[in-house]
C-alpha cells in the first residue's frame, strides 16, 4: 500500500559538525565522533583511552584551526547546505522534512521526534552517503533503527540503500563536473573519503571476496553490496562514461586518513604532491561522497590540497563544489525518495 505523500516523513542523515570553532565544542564533537565503534573500531577501553588521553586533546586545537578557515556567519558549511538542501525538498515535497546529524546537533533523535509530532504512517530515511562504509552510511542506519526502538514509535521506517549508481544522482554529479571540462585541463581526480582496508573486510557479507584479488572489485560478487571501494570506482567509471572521459583524463584517490593502519590506495595527499613531477599540471578534483561541502573538501582539498599541489609544481588547481543545492541534486533526491528500493 502507497503512503500519501502528506502521510509521509523524510529524515535526511548527514555526517554532523562541531557546535562552533572553539576548541571545547571540537573537542566535544570528535570525541563523540571518535567513540563511534563504527569509526574507530577497537575494544571500548582503548578506544576511550585513546580518545581521551591522545587523539581528542592534541586533535582539537588543530581541527578547530581548520573549522575556522572554512566557518560561515550561518555556521558550518555542512549544517547550512544540509539545511538548504531540506528546505528545497520541502518546496516540493508535501511529506514533512527534518533532517538529522549523526553526532553533534540537530541530531538524528532531533529528527525523529520533529517528524513523529505529524503522526506519519511511514518516515523514509534518506542517508545522505552515496556509497556504503561502516564509519558513515551503516552508523547512521543503525543509530536511527536503535533511536526507533527504544522510543517505540509505531510509524515504520523505510531506508533508502546508498545511491551510488543511481542514474539521476550520476546525472547530476556529471551535471556539477560538466561546467569545468570546458577548458585546458590534464586530469580530473576523484577524491573520496578515505577507509581503513580493515573496514573492508569487516563489511564483506562473503568473508571471502573483498581485497582477496587484485581485480576483486570488477568481480562479480554479492560483496558489492556493502563494498565501498567497488561502489566509489562505480561511481567514477560511470561519471566518466557520461562525460566522455577517457581512462588517461581521470583518476581515482582516498583522503582525510587518521592514525597508522592501512588505508585504501593511493593517497589524495601524496598523489597531488606526485601528480606534477607525472606531468599533470592542470588538476580537476572533485569529492563525490560528500553531496554538501564541509571541513574535508573545503579546507583540506580547496585549501590544503590546493596548496600542496601548486607548492609541488602544478600550474592550475580547480576544485569543483559538491552537489549542495543545485537544482540537479535536489530533483535527483526526490527521485530516489520516490524511486530507490527501500532497504527495509
Amino acid at each position: 500500500m502507497t503512503v500519501p505523500a502528506s502521510r509521509r516523513g523524510i529524515l535526511l542523515l548527514n555526517l554532523g559538525s562541531p557546535f562552533s570553532t572553539a576548541v571545547k565544542d571540537v573537542r566535544a564533537y570528535l570525541h563523540e565522533f571518535l567513540l563511534d565503534k563504527r569509526v574507530l573500531d577497537v575494544s571500548f577501553l582503548y578506544r576511550k583511552l585513546l580518545v581521551d588521553l591522545i587523539i581528542a586533546p592534541f586533535r582539537a586545537p588543530k581541527t578547530a584551526a581548520a573549522y575556522r578557515t572554512i566557518w560561515t556567519e550561518e555556521g558550518s558549511p555542512l549544517i547550512v547546505f544540509t539545511a538548504q538542501i531540506r528546505q528545497a525538498i520541502q518546496e516540493q515535497s508535501a511529506s514533512r522534512i527534518a533532517i538529522g546529524m549523526r553526532y553533534g546537533k540537530p541530531s538524528t533523535a532531533d529528527g525523529l521526534e520533529e517528524l513523529s509530532r505529524s503522526d506519519p504512517e511511514e518516515v523514509i530515511i534518506l542517508p545522505l552517503y552515496p556509497h556504503y562504509a561502516m564509519s558513515s552510511y551503516e552508523t547512521a542506519v543503525e543509530q536511527t533503527r536503535e533511536i526507533h526502538r527504544k522510543r517505540k514509535y509505531t510509524f515504520p521506517l523505510r531506508i533508502i540503500k546508498p545511491f551510488y549508481n543511481h542514474p539521476a544522482y550520476l546525472d547530476a554529479l556529471a551535471d556539477s563536473i560538466s561546467p569545468f571540462l570546458g577548458g585546458d585541463f590534464d586530469q580530473l581526480l576523484f577524491s573520496y573519503h578515505g577507509l581503513p582496508e580493515r573496514h573492508i573486510r569487516k563489511s564483506d557479507i562473503t568473508h571471502a571476496h573483498c581485497l582477496f584479488a587484485p581485480d576483486c572489485c570488477v568481480t562479480d560478487s554479492a560483496a558489492h553490496l556493502q563494498c565501498y571501494r567497488h561502489q566509489v570506482m562505480t561511481t567514477s567509471a560511470l561519471v566518466a562514461a557520461k562525460l566522455g572521459l577517457p581512462k588517461e583524463k581521470y583518476a581515482i584517490s582516498f583522503q582525510s586518513r587518521l592514525g597508522r593502519d592501512r588505508w585504501l590506495q593511493p593517497d589524495t595527499a601524496r598523489r597531488l604532491v606526485e601528480l606534477p613531477g607525472e606531468g599533470v599540471k592542470r588538476l580537476l578534483v572533485v569529492c563525490p561522497a560528500f553531496v554538501a561541502d564541509c571541513l574535508e573538501t573545503l579546507e583540506e582539498i580547496a585549501q590544503r590540497g590546493k596548496l600542496a599541489f601548486l607548492d609541488a609544481g602544478g600550474t592550475q588547481f580547480t576544485y569543483i563544489p559538491c552537489l549542495n543545492t543545485r537544482p540537479s541534486w535536489v530533483r535527483a533526491l526526490m527521485t530516489i525518495i520516490g524511486s530507490s528500493e527501500p532497504l527495509q
